[in-house]
């Protein structure tokens, strides 16, 4: 309901300017917005005070179809492309080296293995395409700033029960009011997340059949 007070009278100041939002109302905008998105593209990088770190890429029609890479530091990677109730995942070398696993055949790393998407559980490193877009705790404006380019407007989200870190939401000023980047700061580690490519589909496709291996392969 709040999203569908935008432009009444009480948006606007005496001289007739627009009046701008709330804190509250400005990220529940925002939420509403990213949650209305028929496709989006998610960057993040995090690491702590001592380096390292990851980095996440995905591509998501935030329904059944998407594409999701993740580097560490160390140079581990983990591919995903999911389709409807279908996954298919590729890792490098290194990335079995650090699970303490040995591929079954030689030549499994430079191929996809194919997985009924029921089968993925907490912990095994899958995506699902569906993202939620909400927030909780306390919110307040900080200052307006660009983002890529796009002016926005930096919101500090903290919660009583994350005493050690904080949110900072940055929500366009100009368009529709979708989140550019959330930045995460506490215990000694940064972590940003970065949206564009707001509904531009991704060419989301399964591998080549001859790429693709049976999950009996794995052993």
């Amino acid at each position: 309901m709040g999203v569908a007070l935008t432009g009444c009278a009480n948006d606007r100041t005496h001289d007739g300017a627009t009046k701008e939002p709330s804190a509250d109302r400005m990220l529940d905008e925002a939420n509403a917005a990213m949650s209305a998105l028929q496709w989006v593209t998610v960057e993040s990088a995090g690491g702590g005070d001592g380096g390292g770190g990851t980095t996440m890429r995905l591509s998501t029609d935030l329904t059944s179809r998407c594409a999701f890479t993740t580097t560490s530091a160390t140079g581990a990677t983990f591919e995903q492309i999911r389709i409807d109730g279908t996954d298919y995942v590729s890792v490098n070398r290194t990335y079995l080296e650090e699970a303490g696993r040995e591929p079954a055949r030689a030549d499994w790393t430079k191929r996809w293995v194919k997985t009924p998407a029921g089968a993925a559980r907490p912990g095994d490193g899958l995506v699902d395409c569906t993202q939620p877009f909400a927030s909780f705790g306390e919110v307040a404006k900080g200052g307006t700033t660009e983002v890529g380019g796009l002016p926005a407007r930096e919101l500090k989200v903290t919660d009583a029960s994350d005493e050690s870190g904080s949110y900072s939401f940055y929500v366009a000023t100009e368009g529709k009011p979708y989140i550019l980047e959330v930045v995460y700061e506490g215990g000694g580690r940064r972590t940003t997340t970065s949206y564009s490519g707001f509904d531009a589909p991704t060419d989301v496709r399964a591998p080549d059949a001859a790429e693709v291996v049976d999950t009996g392969a794995l052993g």
